[in-house]
């Protein structure tokens, strides 16, 4: 495959993963994720849960769940009234793993 071809492909790459990229960039929105990494993946929290152990008030929870759930990183599950937040195992962050794995191979051959 061409330098060209190559770089085009991680071009590519890199718009497909966007969304994903800001999401996850804030640190705020790190420690969410590293507290829903911490509990089953079936089961999630509901705002109050993460609130309580990430120390942000609800309406900034609430708003970085918003933004992790339109860049496919979460997802959300409805029981009755309650909201229930988990990270989506067959998420957008595999978007990140092509990129990297095309920029890897994009230096192993021309670098």
């Amino acid at each position: 495959m061409s330098k060209q071809v190559q770089l085009n492909r991680i071009r590519e790459d890199f718009m497909n993963c966007q969304k994903v990229l800001l999401a996850i960039g804030d640190e705020t929105r790190q420690s969410i994720l590293l507290v829903l990494m911490g509990t089953d993946c079936e089961t999630g929290l509901r705002v109050g849960e993460i609130t309580e152990q990430t120390h942000l008030s609800r309406p900034a929870v609430s708003h970085h769940l918003k933004v992790l759930r339109d860049a496919g990183v979460i997802l959300m599950r409805k029981e009755g009234t309650k909201n229930f937040y988990y990270i989506d195992v067959r998420s957008k962050l595999d978007l990140l793993k092509t990129l990297m794995l095309d920029i890897e191979k994009f230096m192993k051959d021309f670098y």
